[in-house]
């Protein structure tokens, strides 16, 4: 029997939140250092599934892959601001000063959880357009190797013009949803 337990975080318990961001933002002030938390993400993401934890937490965690994905896709195109920004978010994961450190067991990844799934609604639209952008791109490729052609074949005009859209309507989105009421976690 599962049971649904909701959580209401105060506008100073997502300050906290907000601080690390903030405090990631200045870290990866360079490429290097975006590059070193993105490798400490990616690890912390391996440590959750080597580790055997309830599955509210891995979850969450394991949500967190996606995003690692997105920087990390060549042909997605996120401009460095976008990877910056969302490097900082994943920063989190890898602050040896997060609410409750991770090698308490039971409870240790319990703030990550939190943490990942506010980060995974705050991008929910960037997520949603990079989900839309991978399940193109195969049905593409399988619909050119289905023809007899190579999907290498002029592989960036078509990945380009799809991306193009994809870009376009999420940065409309998310000014959009910029300008709305209510506090947001100030990741893009």
């Amino acid at each position: 029997m599962s049971v649904d337990i909701t959580i209401t975080l105060s506008d100073e318990d997502l300050e906290k939140f907000q601080e690390s961001i903030d405090k990631g933002k200045l870290a990866i002030k360079d490429a290097e250092e975006a590059k070193r938390v993105e490798e400490a993400a990616a690890a912390a993401i391996e440590q959750a599934r080597a580790v055997e934890l309830p599955p509210f937490i891995s979850d969450r965690l394991l949500k967190l892959q996606i995003l690692l994905n997105m920087i990390r896709d060549e042909e997605w195109q996120l401009s460095d601001d976008e990877r910056n920004s969302i490097c900082s978010a994943l920063y989190y994961f890898v602050d040896p000063e997060d609410v409750i450190p991770d090698h308490i067991p039971g409870i240790g990844f319990l703030d990550d959880a939190i943490y990942a799934e506010i980060v995974i609604q705050e991008l929910r639209m960037e997520i949603r357009m990079y989900q839309e952008f991978c399940q193109f791109r195969i049905a593409e490729e399988n619909r050119r190797r289905n023809k007899g052609q190579d999907p290498h074949v002029g592989r960036e005009d078509w990945i380009a013009d799809k991306r193009a859209v994809l870009h376009s309507r999420m940065r409309e989105r998310r000014s959009l949803r910029s300008g709305g009421r209510g506090w947001r976690m100030r990741l893009l």
